[in-house]
């Protein structure tokens, strides 16, 4: 007979957290090319993003504040000391049965003016990622990063259709 799961004395398989990561940097990956196609401020990411807004804007009212410094340049250590924790635990447990992997791991860029890269991206769970993403938005903080994003797709179609021409006329040749 098979014991319940008792995720408090769960170890950490190395596949697992991979499984994890990859996932993570899919989520990343897609909400990137949604910001290359549609402007912030039209992007809904969740049903609930009034919901969610409203709620992040009345739990960290620190956010809300012009010119939005904190949104714009996330506070890791604001966000993780013991403090940050406990507002942001009571916050995601709300979303509990209301948001599909609320508490999934994903990657979020810590300053929104930038894409995401090895020092401008931190973890944080699912609420956590839409909480900030939507007031980014909302707030137009992400529209450098769809100026940017938009940029870069045009740049990757540019080489895409460079390579399909020399692949072309080296076929001419042989």
């Amino acid at each position: 007979m098979t014991s319940k799961f008792d995720p408090q004395n769960a170890q950490n398989l190395i596949e697992i957290e991979k499984q994890f990561a990859v996932k993570a940097v899919e989520h990343a990956q897609t909400y990137w090319n949604l910001l290359e196609k549609v402007p912030p401020k039209e992007l809904r990411l969740t049903k609930l993003d009034d919901e969610i807004y409203q709620h992040t804007m009345e739990t960290f009212p620190e956010l809300a504040e012009p010119p939005h410094d904190k949104l714009i340049k996330l506070d890791e250590e604001w966000m993780k000391s013991p403090e940050g924790k406990e507002r942001w635990r009571k916050f995601i447990t709300e979303y509990e049965k209301k948001v599909k992997d609320h508490n999934f791991g994903s990657l979020i860029r810590t300053d929104a003016r930038e894409e995401y890269g090895e020092r401008n991206t931190i973890f944080v769970t699912r609420i956590q990622f839409y909480a900030i993403e939507i007031a980014r938005n909302r707030l137009g903080l992400n529209d450098k990063a769809h100026e940017i994003a938009k940029v870069e797709a045009e740049k990757e179609k540019a080489q895409k259709e460079k390579d399909a021409e020399e692949a072309n006329k080296k076929k001419k040749r042989s």
